[in-house]
């Protein structure tokens, strides 16, 4: 997890992409952590990152307690417009993958309305199955051809953190896992008050709007995260059991 903000992520995406190299950034919640500690394949993935920036107020406490005191909360949904505004301002071309077919459709025309001058080169929802090796080939090289320099993942962890994993170097742009900001910047999901998240209680939110998808994912993982993380604190837990 690194200690960074909204500016430093704007800053080194900009980086990369004048530089021309294939990057992928992290938008990192409990849930990825608790993943990463569960399973080694996906926690070397996560520890592979070019960059993970805590998007959940529990990361941010965290850091904070671990000895990072200028640690603040970089959330998916407020660092998607903030790069889109940078690459609008910047001549950036970016591309959007992921989300149902309605979803990226919705979010087009709002980004559309927002960033007027944006180049959006590219955007494609992909099925909910794996991509067999020939479609998997013509989509990389369709995103390649299409000329976007940043390309923003809206898929579901681990899903996203594999995919940009499993694609940097062959796709050749700055790829960032926004998780569920595709669905809050349409328009489709409802965000939770300010005041929730400042309190760290999001996760709260979510559960009661989409109680049947959800319930699974925080009650197995967030008394775990507590747990454990009072445990390194104490020192008695440092590494993974894996």
């Amino acid at each position: 997890m690194d200690p960074t903000s909204y500016t430093a992520v704007a800053a080194a995406v900009e980086g990369w992409v004048r530089a021309g190299q294939s990057r992928f950034v992290s938008v990192a919640t409990v849930n990825n952590v608790m993943e990463a500690y569960d399973s080694p394949v996906f926690g070397r993935v996560m520890n592979s990152a070019d960059l993970v920036t805590p998007d959940g107020m529990p990361l941010v406490w965290g850091l904070r307690l671990l000895g990072v005191p200028e640690a603040t909360r970089v959330y998916g949904p407020d660092l998607t417009p903030e790069l889109l505004g940078a690459a609008e301002s910047r001549e950036i071309p970016v591309g959007f993958y992921g989300g149902s077919p309605e979803v990226l459709k919705r979010l087009l025309e709002v980004v559309a309305g927002r960033f007027p001058r944006l180049r959006v080169a590219y955007a494609w929802s992909p099925p909910f199955r794996p991509l067999t090796a020939e479609e998997d080939e013509s989509i990389v090289a369709e995103i390649n051809r299409s000329g976007a320099r940043v390309l923003f993942v809206g898929m579901s962890t681990p899903k996203q953190d594999l995919w940009m994993a499993e694609h940097r170097g062959s796709v050749q742009a700055v790829m960032l896992g926004v998780g569920a900001a595709f669905d809050f910047l349409a328009g489709v999901k409802p965000q939770a008050p300010r005041w929730m998240m400042a309190a760290g209680l999001e996760w709260l939110f979510r559960l009661a709007t989409e109680p049947r998808r959800l319930w699974k994912r925080y009650l197995k993982h967030n008394p775990r995260f507590v747990v454990l993380f009072t445990l390194q604190l104490l020192g008695w837990r440092r590494f993974p059991a894996h």
